[in-house]
C-alpha cells in the first residue's frame, strides 16, 4: 500500500507540526495547516485519505470545514478533534459525517489507530 496521506488541521501551530512531523517519522505522508480556510484550500490541490479537523478554531469551525470539503470531495475520510472534554461535538460531527473523533490531549498511538481503521487496515496488518 502507498503511504497513507494524512492533513492536520489546527490552530495550535505546535500540536499540529510537531503530530505531522511524529507521522511522518512513522512512515505517514503527513502535513499540517493553521486554518479552516487553508484546509479547504489544500484540498482542493490534492487529495488525502484522511483529514484531521480540531472542531474549535477561530473563523470557521471544525464541522463547518469538514461539510465544506466534504461538499466537494464526499469520500474524503474526516475525523475531529475535541478539546475541554466536549464529547458531544465529536458525536454531533459523526453524525454529520466525520469517521470519528479524538479528545485533546491527541496520543500519537491513538491517532494512529483510528487513521489505520479510517482507511481500513486492522492492527493485525502491519505495512510499515
Amino acid at each position: 500500500m502507498d503511504k497513507i496521506s494524512v492533513l492536520l488541521v489546527d490552530d495550535e501551530e505546535d500540536l499540529v507540526f510537531t503530530l505531522a512531523e511524529r507521522l511522518v517519522y512513522r512512515g505517514y505522508d503527513a502535513e499540517g495547516v493553521l486554518s479552516g480556510a487553508e484546509a479547504i484550500a489544500r484540498a482542493e490541490e490534492r487529495e488525502f485519505d484522511v483529514i484531521v479537523i480540531d472542531v474549535k478554531m477561530p473563523g470557521m469551525n471544525g464541522i463547518e470545514v469538514m461539510k465544506r470539503i466534504k461538499e466537494k470531495h464526499p469520500n474524503t475520510r474526516v475525523m475531529l478533534i475535541t478539546g475541554h472534554g466536549s464529547i458531544k461535538e465529536g458525536e454531533d460531527g459523526v453524525a454529520e459525517g466525520a469517521v470519528d473523533y479524538l479528545q485533546k490531549p491527541v496520543k500519537l498511538e491513538d491517532l494512529i489507530k483510528k487513521i489505520r481503521l479510517a482507511v481500513g487496515i486492522s492492527d493485525e496488518e502491519r505495512d510499515e
